[in-house]
């Protein structure tokens, strides 16, 4: 059901696309970032902390930290600072795939969630929830920049993938 190889080129993906709305967020003032919405996490700049702290959260979860707190959302931080401490983080998740075997994808995981709940999922599953989780919040951040004006930033699959002839 999980391939490793299809992570790891999702995590690519996943990787530009976040590199793209992290770079269209940097050229902001702070007033844009903070201007409030009624989606998302309520402000780009929260959602872009939302975004990191997904990739950072999950992670701890895969490596068995069952109690890893979600970030305070409300304490500010620079889009810069953001963007860093996520590419150390996909360093770290990459480096934390390249140590899985396929074998240890199903096997089951605790976590504690954000609303203090205990619950198990398989590793596989957690993985692909990440996936999910980043595209969903960078929809939202791509239309707060947008709405800000900001630029039109492009995520579509197919804009990473192809090659002009």
């Amino acid at each position: 059901m999980f391939d490793l190889g299809t992570f790891r080129h999702q995590f690519k993906y996943n990787d530009w696309a976040n590199d793209q709305v992290f770079t269209a967020a940097s050229r902001l003032r702070d007033a844009a970032l903070d201007k409030p919405f009624e989606m998302g996490r309520g402000s780009l700049r929260k959602t872009l902390i939302h975004i990191y702290a997904g990739e950072l959260v999950w992670l701890r979860r895969w490596k068995g930290n069952i109690d890893t707190k979600w970030l305070n959302e409300d304490e500010p931080q620079g889009v810069g600072t953001l963007g860093a401490a996520l590419k150390t983080t996909s360093s770290e998740r990459n480096a934390f795939l390249d140590s899985l075997k396929v074998e240890d994808l199903p096997r089951n995981q605790r976590y504690l969630d954000s609303k203090g709940s205990y619950y198990t999922a398989p590793l596989g599953s957690m993985i692909h929830q990440l996936i999910f989780h980043s595209a969903h919040h960078r929809a939202q951040a791509v239309n707060m920049v947008r709405n800000v004006d900001g630029g039109i930033i492009e995520l579509d699959y197919m804009a990473k993938i192809r090659e002009a002839e």
